[in-house]
């Protein structure tokens, strides 16, 4: 057993995408998870499988919740070991002055393309900043994610990925939940 980490984009924001977290624990555990846990509604999830690839888990789960909440959510899985990884190769937190609070990670669905990456990094909006690692890309956003223009919908266009974004105290949540 191993344990995964799944990220649901776009649920339960304003009124959409309704998904009740204990109806969903109950229709994971028909896919054989054990230890299903969610943290607040926006569609975390920690759960133990059958090791198998994270592609395959993020299908089998974006396709239960097809059938039965009948909505189509993309839905992006990383394991503990990655989320732990994803952790201690912050670079944006070696400078002590930055608060911990106003780091985010956007989660891409597949490593971009080395020429959209390239594009992307001529993208600036200080005093936000971004660096992307392999299927992440690190924010700092001092005056808040909820001013900033590097918003899921900015990456996907950029980098023609699909990608879903949490604040580091979810990170750091979702990666200790065994602790």
């Amino acid at each position: 057993m191993e344990t995964y980490i799944a990220l649901l984009r776009g649920i339960n924001v304003s009124g959409h995408n309704m998904i009740k977290m204990d109806e969903l624990k109950r229709v994971l555990a028909e896919l054989d998870f054990s230890g299903i846990t969610t943290y607040i509604q926006s569609g975390n999830i920690t759960f133990d499988a059958q090791a198998v690839s994270p592609l395959e888990l993020g299908e089998r789960i974006a396709g239960k919740i097809l059938q039965h909440f009948g909505l189509t959510i993309p839905v992006m899985i990383r394991t503990l070991a990655e989320m732990e990884e994803i952790i201690r190769n912050n670079p944006l937190a070696g400078d002590s002055g930055r608060d911990p609070e106003k780091f985010h990670v956007t989660f891409l669905s597949a490593r971009p393309d080395g020429e959209r990456e390239k594009q992307i990094l001529g993208f600036n909006f200080p005093p936000d900043e971004f660096v992307i690692l392999g299927k992440e890309c690190y924010l700092y956003c001092p005056n808040g994610y909820g001013q900033t223009k590097l918003t899921p919908q900015f990456f996907e266009s950029k980098l023609k990925v699909t990608t879903t974004t949490r604040n580091w105290k979810t990170i750091i949540h979702l990666a200790t939940r065994n602790s």
